[in-house]
C-alpha cells in the first residue's frame, strides 16, 4: 500500500485542499502537527479499506468467470446490474432477500453469492420451505432430539448447525409456517438456535440468505411473512427479473444453457438456427430460465444435427396453455367490451399462475385497477 503525503499548510483553505486530495485518490488526512494517538486509527482504516477493495475486485472478476459457465449470463443492464449487486456484497455476510418468478434462478444467485464469499470452502445448505410438510418444518430447520415427538427415534441435526460457518438458503420463505417465522426471527437475532425437546442452544455462524416468487411487500400485507422477519432478511435485496424482461438476452443464455446440455447428455451441438431464435423471442415464458432450459434440453436430445432447428422445439412449443375449457384467449363477433376485458384479466392470471401484480404489469393497469375489477366479477357471480 502507498502512502502519500500532502504538507498542507496551517491556513484558512488547507481543509478545502485536503478534501480536494481525498477525492483524488487519497484515504484520509491528517491535520498537522500530526497526532501520534490517531496516526495508527487512521493506518488500520486505510489498510481496512483496501483490503475491503481488493475483495471486492476479486469478487467481481470471479463473477465474471462464474457467469460464463454458468446461467447467470446477460448482458442486458439488468442482469448487469444484478452481477454488479451480487458482486458487491457477496464478501460481506449480510443478509439476502432474492425475489423473482418462479425459474428466474433464485437458487443460482444464493450459489453465486456462497462461492464469491469468504464462506466458500464451507457448506452451503439449501431448504425449501414449500416442499416440507407443515409438521416437520421445524425439525427440519432447527433440529430435534431423540423422542421430542412421536417418529423422533433419533436426534436429528437441522439445517441451521448443518450450515455452520457457511451459508444457509431458506427458498420459498412466505411458505413457512407464522410460528416457525417467529423462531426464525430469533435465531436470527441471537445466532444460537434450540432443538426441539433441548433444553440448551447452540451457538451457530451462519450466513442466511432467503428467496420468495412472492412481491415480499404483498406478502407481507396477506400476513404470509411477519413484517420484522421480512426487515432482519431485507438487508440488501437482489431482485431477478423474468427472462421475457430482458429477451436480449436470449443467445448468450441459450449458449450458456447448451453447453451444459451438452455435458449432461455427451453431444457436440453448436448453436440454434435463427428460426429456433426467434421462435424464442417470440414466446412468453411463463416458466422464466427453467423453461427455457427444459425447451433446450427437448430440442437438443432430438436433434440428429449440430444446430437445433424449429422442429426439434416440438409441435406444441409456443401454444397458449388451455384454461379449462378454453383454449388461451378467444374473441367472438358481438362481444361486449367487458366481456372481452373480463376474459383477458383472467386469462392473464391464469398466465401468471394468479400473480395479480404480474398480471397488472402485463396488462398495463394498476394492481388496484385488477383486485377492483375480480371483486366485481365475484360479485356478479354470486348474484
Amino acid at each position: 500500500m502507498h502512502f502519500t503525503c500532502f504538507p498542507f499548510e496551517r491556513r484558512q483553505g488547507s481543509m478545502e485542499e485536503a478534501i480536494e486530495a481525498t477525492k483524488l485518490g487519497a484515504y484520509s488526512f491528517l491535520k498537522k502537527p500530526v497526532d501520534l494517538e490517531e496516526l495508527p486509527v487512521e493506518l488500520r482504516s486505510c489498510l481496512k479499506r483496501q483490503e475491503s477493495e481488493r475483495q471486492l475486485e476479486v469478487a467481481h472478476r470471479r463473477l465474471r468467470d462464474l457467469g460464463v459457465q454458468r446461467s447467470l449470463v446477460g448482458r442486458s443492464a439488468k442482469m448487469q446490474e444484478v452481477r454488479r449487486l451480487i458482486g458487491m456484497v457477496a464478501p460481506s455476510s449480510a443478509a439476502v432477500l432474492i425475489t423473482g418468478e418462479t425459474g428466474t434462478g433464485k437458487e443460482l444467485a444464493a450459489r453465486t453469492l456462497h462461492k464469491l464469499s469468504p464462506r466458500e470452502a464451507q457448506p452451503f445448505v439449501a431448504v425449501n420451505c414449500a416442499a416440507i410438510p407443515e409438521s416437520l418444518v421445524e425439525s427440519e430447520i432447527f433440529g430435534h432430539e431423540k423422542g421430542s415427538f412421536t417418529g423422533a427415534v433419533e436426534r436429528r441435526i437441522g439445517c441451521f448447525e448443518l450450515a455452520d460457518g457457511g451459508t444457509l438458503l431458506l427458498d420459498e420463505i412466505g411458505e413457512m409456517p407464522p410460528r416457525t417465522q417467529a423462531k426464525l426471527l430469533r435465531v436470527l437475532e441471537d445466532s444460537k438456535v434450540r432443538r426441539l425437546g433441548s433444553k440448551s442452544e447452540t451457538s451457530v455462524d451462519v450466513r442466511v440468505l432467503a428467496a420468495t416468487n412472492k412481491v415480499p411487500q404483498e406478502a407481507v400485507a396477506q400476513g404470509q411473512l411477519r413484517r420484522d422477519l421480512y426487515f432482519r432478511l431485507n438487508v440488501v435485496q437482489v431482485a431477478l427479473p423474468p427472462l421475457r424482461e430482458h429477451l436480449d438476452d436470449l443467445p448468450d443464455l441459450a449458449a450458456a444453457l447448451l453447453e451444459s446440455l451438452n455435458r449432461k447428455h455427451g453431444r457436440t451441438a453448436k448453436g440454434i438456427s435463427p428460426e429456433v431464435l426467434r421462435a424464442l423471442r417470440r414466446h412468453m415464458w411463463p416458466g422464466n430460465v427453467r423453461e427455457l432450459r427444459n425447451a433446450l434440453e427437448r430440442a437438443l436430445v432430438t436433434c440428429s444435427g449440430e444446430i437445433l432447428e424449429k422442429v426439434n422445439l416440438g409441435l406444441d412449443f409456443g401454444r397458449p396453455v388451455v384454461v379449462g375449457a378454453n383454449d388461451g384467449l378467444r374473441l367472438r363477433p358481438g362481444m361486449t367490451v367487458a366481456e372481452a376485458q373480463r376474459r383477458l384479466i383472467q386469462e392473464t392470471l391464469a398466465f401468471t399462475q394468479n400473480h395479480q401484480a404480474r398480471a397488472a404489469k402485463l396488462l398495463g393497469i394498476s394492481l388496484k385497477t385488477v383486485q377492483n375489477k375480480l371483486k366485481k366479477y365475484k360479485a356478479e357471480a354470486q348474484s
